[in-house]
């Protein structure tokens, strides 16, 4: 046999006269995806299915082929379900998924086998694939999305009228009730999931049956394909359907935006669980101790999250650095998108299971929360809204408020209330605006009392978080 009649291993190389990439086994290595890729192989198994049963229906394929190539697919997906990473079939050499899956079929069922790739290309098999395999990681999301609102909801059921400090730039800002910030948590969330949904909307498209840029002259119906995998309508330009990654990067974006949210979360919480505040008691199994220090509860599973959210950042980045310079049409860039996609998953899946974790097992110090509600003047906002109240414009009920503070201080008087209401009608005499405290602004002092006056849609005092945890418990019960 001369050079000329050498058959490759891989079957998209006979034109290089076995003198293709699987003869230097660094070049074989290189060009493989297959250590990312084979996870796609139950939406790769789908598509194929899909793809035969069409070519049978037009007239390209017989039914007996057609039998064969479902039982043959079948038995493979069996087989991999089995094995897993010890199938016999993943051969680095094959270089991904589609081929390894194609060669394993060829070998079990023959002839029929070397039929399906009839109208197909790699690159609309792969496109197909990604489509198939966001759809279903979205759910798994979702799923895990549902674990941590419960866990949040559970915790604002036990200790969500508890008063505590609300912050802004990391300092004391107005008294709010603890169930009013988690469910702000679950709103952040919430933003995240209908993302999700919404990418999969607008990537609604088949690119099954695109080929490799252009189409094919067979007779094949998109339609069929496309209503048998229910990703949408066949793809308006073949070009585009296999040159884009849109669903992939809008995927990562999703899971970079609840990255950030986790991160955010885990940030606060490890101010709350501080020493120093105490307001926040982590489970033992969700801390760690210091290989020095034997008293150490170290947070780190809530630092883990809030340092994996930079990862997900670089998976972002990185995918649209891929694609920013690629002419339009397939380029062998876009096999590197798994990784990327895949590792951004995992990694957000993973920080969701310990979210729902952590917030299931901890718990807030109602002890130490209340022993510092005196401290910086929480309710200076309230008293302005009395003043107001009391006809009082705000601009100048905002400057008695601030001068009253700067009188406290001065004083090392701790709280508004220890004023009386003589002094507050004295500050507001100073600047022209009469005497217009009366008995009643004690019911608008303090943290407690404060939390409950609040009546906006959306408050974080008691009134809105009975509101919202309403509205999230019918929404658990009756959604999910």
């Amino acid at each position: 046999m001369d050079d000329s009649d050498q058959v490759p291993s891989k079957p998209w190389e006979y034109a290089k006269a076995g003198q293709g990439s699987d003869t230097d086994p660094v070049a074989a290595r290189f060009v493989a995806s297959l250590s990312d890729d084979r996870r796609l192989y139950r939406h790769d198994i789908a598509g194929s299915i899909a793809h035969a049963k069409m070519l049978e229906r037009v007239g390209i394929i017989t039914a007996d082929d057609l039998a064969k190539l479902d039982s043959g697919l079948k038995q493979i997906e069996a087989e991999i379900e089995q094995s897993h990473d010890d199938w016999p079939g993943w051969k680095v050499e094959l270089e991904d998924v589609h081929m390894c899956i194609e060669s394993a079929l060829i070998e079990k069922i023959g002839e029929p086998g070397r039929k399906l790739h009839t109208a197909r290309s790699r690159n609309d098999q792969v496109a197909l694939d990604l489509k198939l395999w966001i759809q279903d990681a979205v759910v798994v999301v979702q799923k895990r999305l549902d674990a941590v609102y419960r866990a949040f909801v559970a915790m604002a059921a036990r200790d969500g009228v508890v008063v505590m400090p609300a912050y802004t730039h990391l300092q004391r800002a107005q008294p709010i009730v603890v169930g009013g910030e988690l469910l702000s948590w679950l709103s952040a969330l919430d933003r995240a999931e209908q993302r999700l949904l919404a990418l999969v909307a607008v990537n609604q498209s088949n690119p099954l049956g695109a080929g490799a840029v252009a189409g094919s002259s067979l007779p094949i119906d998109r339609d069929q394909t496309a209503e048998a995998l229910r990703v949408g309508p066949p793809s308006a330009s073949s070009i585009d359907a296999t040159a884009n990654r849109d669903g992939a990067i809008d995927f990562v974006y999703a899971l970079a935006m609840i990255a950030m949210t986790l991160s955010r979360f885990s940030e606060q919480w490890i101010f709350y669980a501080s020493g120093e505040l105490g307001f926040l008691a982590l489970d033992d199994r969700y801390s760690t101790g210091s290989s020095m220090m034997p008293q150490k509860r170290n947070p780190d599973m809530l630092e883990l999250i809030r340092g994996r959210c930079g990862g997900v950042y670089g998976h972002l980045v990185a995918l649209l650095t891929i694609c920013k310079g690629l002419p339009i049409g397939y380029s062998r860039d876009l096999q590197l998108d798994k990784h990327h996609l895949f590792d951004a998953y995992d990694s957000v899946v993973d920080c969701l299971d310990m979210t729902a974790r952590v917030t299931a097992s901890a718990r807030f110090n109602r002890e130490a929360i209340a022993a510092t509600l005196r401290k910086g003047f929480l309710d200076a906002t309230s008293l302005a809204e009395y003043l107001v109240d009391q006809g009082v414009a705000f601009r100048t009920a905002h400057q008695i408020v601030g001068r009253l503070v700067r009188h406290c201080e001065q004083q090392n008087i701790t709280a508004l209330g220890d004023l009386g209401v003589e002094r507050i009608n004295d500050e507001c005499e100073a600047v022209g605006a009469g005497r217009p405290a009366g008995d009643l602004v004690g019911d608008w002092l303090g943290a407690d009392n404060v939390v409950k006056r609040y009546r906006s849609y959306g408050n974080a005092g008691r009134s809105g978080f009975d509101q919202q945890i309403e509205i999230w418990k019918q929404r658990l019960q009756v959604e999910r």
